[in-house]
């Protein structure tokens, strides 16, 4: 069988993908320290859940269950392959998400600079899961924003209330009723664990990144702008505003917000690369 003229070159850029994927996660996997959340957290949940036991036997662990479903295969490699394939994974997901929320390449090369960005990439957190849930449907994305509120938990209300405006009560019930069902069943499973969520402040006293509660009156003033102007973007900003646990990382959903902002984005990130500096000067 003979390949046509056109299906050539499709193959030889499929090939040099797959040859650039797998140069990039050697080089992470021989040049990145290890990542502290994938091997004190998400690979020991992950083990966990596919020897049949609770994730949340994970003490550290408290994320939605099924944030570990499409971290099982890269569990199942030797952990620093795993954090390697995982960090090109993360990067190619923000990359992703940016270019979806309109990002230029001087926004989108800022923002994967960022400290957010990278604090989540060299630590081997899954911040770009629920940041994924932005530009995904509302019923898909909901299970992705679930993941971590405290970046997307104002999102969940503007979908709630965009849902009613469109619809009201069976149009919530259509969009709701997935991730809905799925709490549920988590819930009979392994227990109300969102509950843990207070050890999770108690955890992080010494690091966290919160504003909270000083950042509230700025969180629903997002909120707000976000219901009456009907756009998602201020949602986005809202989430880590109003939680009261916030780390550097999950800043990251108030940065993509205003990615289609080229000036804005470089500004912001410059401004966070000084806090950072700040922080460091003091200790």
């Amino acid at each position: 069988m003979q390949l046509g003229g056109a299906a050539l070159p499709r193959i030889g850029w499929i090939l040099a993908a797959i040859v650039l994927l797998a140069a990039a996660v050697l080089a992470a996997v021989l040049f990145l320290p290890p990542g502290i959340d994938w091997q004190n957290t998400y690979r020991p949940a992950a083990l966990a859940l596919l020897a049949g036991r609770s994730p949340f036997d994970v003490e550290i662990y408290f994320a939605a269950p099924w944030a570990l479903l499409p971290l099982l295969p890269f569990a199942l490699l030797p952990a620093q392959v795993g954090r390697g394939a995982l960090f090109v994974l993360g990067l190619l997901a923000f990359a992703y998400t940016g270019s979806r929320l309109g990002a230029k390449p001087v926004a989108l090369a800022a923002f994967l600079l960022s400290p957010p960005v990278l604090h989540c990439l060299l630590n081997a957190n899954i911040e770009w899961l629920p940041l994924l849930g932005f530009v995904l449907p509302p019923q898909i994305g909901l299970f992705f924003i679930a993941i971590k509120p405290q970046i997307g938990a104002a999102v969940g209300v503007f979908w709630l209330v965009e849902a009613w405006r469109r619809g009201g009560p069976k149009e919530v019930v259509r969009v709701f009723w997935p991730v809905s069902a799925a709490l549920g069943i988590s819930f009979l499973l392994f227990g109300l664990w969102p509950l843990r969520f207070q050890q999770t402040i108690a955890l992080t006293q010494s690091y966290h990144a919160s504003l909270w509660p000083l950042s509230i009156p700025v969180g629903l003033a997002l909120l707000a702008a976000a219901l009456r102007r009907r756009s998602l973007r201020p949602a986005m900003a809202a989430s880590p505003c109003l939680s009261p646990y916030v780390l550097l990382h999950a800043w990251v959903g108030a940065l993509a917000a205003i990615l289609e902002l080229p000036l804005e984005t470089v500004v912001a990130v410059l401004g966070l690369w000084l806090v950072v500096l700040l922080r460091g000067l003091g200790g």
